[in-house]
């Protein structure tokens, strides 16, 4: 049987033979074939360094590139990325309708960062911001606090379980905070549920991941075609991400009826509906939001903490100096709080550092140009793909030097103070009206966590049963979210005095 491939060029070739374009000067790029364009020449994983090389063949920050008939426009420079997500975000603010993410994993309509931009992104990520700006983030230190005191005793019990338990931490903010639930011990369903559908995301959410994203069509082809197993994958991340959104929002709004629902962010929203109206469009925009927060929450905050305990096991000189800045601020007797932040500016670059060195979203998500646009000389159309490369902006040799090097003085003046010259590496969040809008309380979640690991524990290489030391392998996984493939660590508590802050009563052999 002839493949899904091979069927889907010979049914677009009519179709792409009679599409007369005028010829532009676009921006460079490597040549394509016929009908498919440059379709082969992307790697199935780790684009952005593609990308980012490709930037370097043609000596240009804009690529350009057709794929099945669509223009996909690649930004490599923050100056790029500046100008034109950034300065002329009006135009460059939509997204493209990714078919297989949207449509058939089912994040279309409910995920505002998929959204093309419109009156529904709008609503969305102004109900979102109401909870989330930056002076709405100070009321959730508590619940950040609690949690990240919590992981530590976990970490000593269960080191190799490091991600999993950071990632309830995570969940147990996120759904705390969020929807007012406490975490059931041991394989909460949530977190399992959550960790399904950010795979699924991660998997699917790159420009070019599917070739149903540039041939739409497909997504009627039945599972049981050959080469459609696609549709398969899709039917099991679907049903993790509609539990996502629906089943903790309901479970609320089941206990805010009868009058048992704790107090959350949720409930503060349900609380403002008028009952004598028809309130479906606004609980649907509700429960869109707030499981969009819970997805956000997990993905960024997971990725770099993971981040964080590579770079300590691979740079212990740099886990020491943090160590010694919050002695010296600190003292021993006593957590770090959120409060302490400005005089410990060591592990603030530390934060920035990580979120630079390794990007949770390499690419980010794509963006949309909605009219032609010049730039630099160069034509872009409309309807182009616009491609943000996190990755190769926060990895330049010019203003990062030695970038693949973990280095925090990077954003530290000579005398230890942060560099007000040094901008922050924002592009891990994205570009223009489509930055995240959680980006606040994802620093302040993940400041709080790294300060409270750096205070009571050493992160440390494991050692076999033979006592060698395992090397970690400082690889990390490929998609839309990208992770630290795990490796062994270790966890020892620093001192008697931090032994007994994580497990008060207890004491250093």
């Amino acid at each position: 049987m002839v493949s899904i491939v091979i069927l889907a060029l010979l049914a677009s070739l009519a179709l792409v033979l009679r599409v007369k374009r005028k010829r532009y000067n676009t921006p460079p790029g490597p040549k394509g074939l016929p009908i498919v364009g440059n379709a082969w020449d992307i790697p199935k994983s780790f684009e952005w360094m593609t990308y980012a090389k490709w930037g370097r063949d043609y000596s240009s920050d804009i690529i350009y590139l057709r794929i099945f008939g669509t223009d996909v426009i690649v930004l490599n420079s923050a100056k790029a990325a500046d100008d034109l997500l950034n300065r002329r975000s009006n135009i460059y603010s939509d997204r493209e309708y990714m078919v297989m993410l949207l449509d058939l994993v089912g994040w279309g309509g409910r995920h505002f960062a998929f959204q093309r931009y419109g009156d529904l992104w709008r609503a969305h990520r102004r109900l979102f911001h109401q909870y989330f700006h930056p002076a709405a983030v100070p009321a959730y230190y508590d619940k950040e606090t609690q949690e990240a005191r919590k992981l530590l005793p976990r970490l000593l019990e269960h080191p190799d379980d490091y991600m999993q338990e950071i990632r309830t931490m995570t969940a147990s903010i996120i759904l705390g905070i969020v929807f007012g639930m406490e975490l059931q011990p041991n394989s909460d369903p949530y977190v399992a549920m959550a960790e399904k559908a950010l795979n699924g995301m991660a998997s699917v959410g790159n420009v070019g991941s599917y070739m149903v994203d540039y041939l739409p069509w497909l997504k009627y082809v039945p599972s049981w075609v050959p080469g459609a197993g696609f549709q398969r994958s899709a039917a099991e991340w679907r049903a993790a991400t509609l539990g996502m959104y629906d089943k903790p929002f309901q479970s609320i709004k089941h206990a805010m009826a009868s009058g048992k629902a704790p107090p959350s962010i949720l409930t503060t929203m349900l609380s403002k509906l008028d009952p004598d109206e028809d309130n479906s469009t606004r609980e649907n925009d509700m429960r869109h939001v707030t499981g969009t927060a819970y997805a956000a929450g997990a993905d960024t905050t997971v990725s770099s903490l993971g981040t964080f305990l590579l770079a300590m096991v691979m740079y212990p000189d740099i886990q020491k100096r943090a160590q010694e800045e919050i002695d010296r601020v600190v003292g021993s007797d006593r957590f770090p709080s959120i409060e302490d932040k400005d005089e410990l500016p060591y592990i603030t670059a530390t934060m920035n550092e990580t979120l630079r060195w390794r990007q949770v979203t390499p690419l980010g998500v794509a963006h949309k140009l909605r009219v032609d646009d010049e730039y630099n000389g160069y034509h872009l159309p409309a309807g182009s793909i616009v491609v943000g490369n996190s990755w190769a902006i926060l990895h330049d040799e010019e203003r990062y030097p030695n970038p693949d090097v973990f280095d925090p003085t990077r954003y530290l003046t000579p005398d230890g103070e942060l560099n007000k010259d040094m901008p922050d590496p924002e592009p891990a969040f994205g570009f223009g009206r489509r930055i995240c809008p959680g980006r606040y309380f994802a620093m302040d979640s993940m400041w709080i966590a790294m300060a409270h690991i750096l205070a009571t524990l050493n992160v440390e290489k494991a050692v076999d049963a033979a006592g060698n030391v395992i090397e970690p392998s400082g690889e990390y996984t490929s998609g839309l979210l990208s992770y630290p493939v795990p490796f062994k660590v270790s966890f020892k508590p620093r001192s008697a005095s931090a032994l007994a802050l994580i497990q008060p009563g207890t004491s250093v052999e």
